[in-house]
């Protein structure tokens, strides 16, 4: 399955992007869907995740109420709508689908599939 993520871009403090990732094949369908970020010199973390049926969710702490997950599976493809972006929400964004759904993965090495990431980057 091949991943792609787009969507990211150039935002002031305050306003508003929406990510996509793309599946390749129906795969996705059946698979948890996360978005996770990496700022230079930091780690990759998570961010948000999804399971196949859009049952269960789970938000880091620190973009919880400001991001929203969901997926449409009809079109292979999720989403990160993320509002009031900040600077410190600067990073790549990768999206990963695996295999984790009850309760939902927020460790990387248990995705299996990865997207090429997405720049993110917010300008006070």
């Amino acid at each position: 399955v091949q991943l792609q993520a787009y969507g990211g871009g150039l935002v002031q403090a305050g306003g508003s992007l929406r990510l996509s990732c793309v599946a390749s094949e129906s795969t996705f369908d059946g698979y948890a869907l996360g978005w996770f970020r990496q700022a230079p010199g930091k780690g990759r973390e998570f961010v948000a995740g999804i399971n196949w049926s859009s049952k269960f969710f789970d938000y880091a702490n620190d973009v919880k109420g400001r991001v929203a997950i969901s997926r449409d599976n009809d079109k292979h493809t999720g989403y990160l709508q993320m509002n009031n972006l900040q600077p410190e929400d600067t990073a790549v964004y990768y999206c990963a689908i695996g295999i984790w759904q009850q309760p939902l993965s927020r460790i990387p090495r248990q995705y299996t599939y990865w997207g090429q990431g997405t720049l993110v980057t917010v300008s006070s």
